[in-house]
């Protein structure tokens, strides 16, 4: 039976008042700003976001220190990381993203290794200056092919005052053309990952751009088609499809951020002459640096779903020449068979099938269009972490009547499958067995589930795929749903 755009919207405000209802008022009140059903024509979503979580409702945010070294600094391939601090923090994050890379690990790429400065208690009292130090000379002799090393501060570092600035400028000097980056990303700053994102682009501001002159770098040439891919951690090899299209419409990618990406890529930027945004949330303040200090525009693309990857080529073209411009629509035109193919194997077994999500970054909207290219229907949505300008961009994304939660706590989340009864959840690894043991289909859309990539075309087959598979997997019927037990 179909149900209207008011019906949606009564209904989704009688569940926000249902899961309220068990909390005590003062904490329902607050949370009560974060729910909320989207109209259309308003500005945004109508949910206040990036507020302190509230203690007890089990938030599924990170911390800076996960924004900052899990993903910013962590997938440039050719540096060191350095977690400093207890073990904890280090062990917590080692290899828990697949940012795909080129390279010999250990030699001379280091995505997947953990470097940690192990605090004891001796360090919180005496502090870690010295340790650190010695830190760097022994990863200089047992790595000698890194181009650089970060410091990644967990929270004991701010708590003690260390003073990692003071040995970043020491041994940067020591090893001349290391560049040593100190990133004030404790995890008690700010209320999400998000302000380590943040931190992690003013560090690249101050401590690669504002060291390195572009105009003194012989071995770079330019050419009027020099772009950079921003923001884009290649999740299964995500930056890798991406590449292929920007490629293939004849621009030249002298940098990727940061998955597969490098120290030297960092220091081309300034080059570009446009930056192609992926992950507005984690990579639009360094583009905004950029605009504004060397006059390099930048663009958002989506490349999820062939929709967006249309939009987003031919936006992406329309800032070069004309031969960029037909480039563009012919390499629509060359994919346009494998997207029919596609959507005629996979579209009549996903058509009007709901899905809800909650994931960080963009994709709780960028993931929208593809599905909706396969027939399906997003019913509700929320970030993780997302700040008020990303819920204004989704409001170009969501239907009217889509139930919105900003950092939903578990209580909230679990409730609302259970009420909406979704085909299909797609949400963090944090979410992902509480619902498989609920007998509701789920997706992991922090890193593909292992998958990938799911950018560009060949990403859209692969998407396609693995959503039909979670859909219609027989497991399903030896699982039934709370909703579908009879008393």
């Amino acid at each position: 039976m179909s149900v209207t755009v008011e019906e949606r919207k009564a209904a989704n405000k009688a569940l926000i008042d249902e899961v309220l209802k068990a909390y005590p008022e003062k904490m329902a009140k607050r949370r009560a700003k974060h729910l909320g059903t989207f109209e259309d024509g308003k500005p945004d979503c109508g949910v206040k976001s990036n507020i302190k979580s509230l203690p007890g409702v089990m938030t599924i945010r990170g911390c800076a220190y996960a924004g900052s070294k899990g993903v910013v600094w962590g997938p440039i391939k050719d540096m060191i990381h350095i977690s400093h601090g207890p073990v904890g923090c280090g062990q917590y994050s080692w290899a828990a993203r697949r940012n795909y890379y080129i390279g010999t690990t250990g030699i001379d790429t280091f995505v997947t290794m953990q470097f940690t400065s192990d605090f004891q208690e001796k360090d919180i009292v005496f502090g870690g200056d010295k340790k650190l130090d010695k830190i760097i000379d022994e990863i200089q002799v047992l790595f000698p092919l890194n181009k650089g090393i970060s410091i990644q501060s967990e929270c004991p570092i701010g708590l003690i005052g260390d003073d990692i600035e003071a040995v970043s400028k020491k041994k940067s000097a020591q090893y001349e053309g290391h560049t040593i980056v100190p990133v004030r990303c404790e995890g008690f700053r700010g209320v999400s990952q998000s302000l380590g994102h943040h931190l992690a682009n003013d560090a690249i501001r101050d401590w690669v751009f504002d060291k390195t002159d572009p105009d003194k770098r012989p071995d770079f040439v330019s050419t009027p088609y020099d772009v950079a891919i921003i923001g884009d951690y290649n999740i299964g090899g995500d930056a890798w499809s991406s590449r292929i299209l920007l490629e293939e419409i004849g621009l030249r990618v002298i940098a990727q951020w940061s998955g597969d990406g490098s120290i030297a890529e960092l220091e081309n930027t300034p080059k570009a002459k446009l930056n192609v945004l992926h992950c507005y949330r984690s990579m639009n303040y360094i583009s905004r640096h950029m605009e504004e200090k060397y006059g390099i525009p930048w663009v958002e693309y989506n490349f999820f779903g062939p929709t967006m990857i249309e939009k987003s080529l031919r936006e992406i073209a329309s800032h070069f020449d004309d031969t960029i411009k037909a480039n563009a629509e012919k390499v629509i035109a060359k994919y346009r068979p494998l997207v029919d193919a596609v959507n005629a194997k996979f579209r009549p077994r996903l058509q009007d099938k709901t899905v809800m999500l909650f994931v960080g970054g963009l994709r709780p909207r960028h993931v929208i269009g593809a599905y909706e290219d396969l027939g399906m229907n997003v019913v509700g949505t929320g970030y993780e972490f997302g700040h008020n300008d990303d819920y204004q961009r989704t409001t170009h994304y969501v239907k009217d009547g889509t139930l919105i939660y900003d950092d939903v706590t578990g209580y909230e989340f679990e409730k609302f499958v259970e009420q909406i009864q979704p085909d299909l959840v797609g949400s963090g690894i944090k979410e992902k067995y509480v619902f498989q043991k609920m007998g509701v289909p789920f997706r992991q859309m922090h890193s593909w589930d292992y998958s990938g990539p799911y950018h560009g075309y060949d990403g859209y087959a692969i998407f396609a795929r693995d959503m039909d598979m979670a859909i219609s997997s027989p497991v399903w019927g030896l699982a039934r749903a709370p909703w579908k037990k009879t008393s």
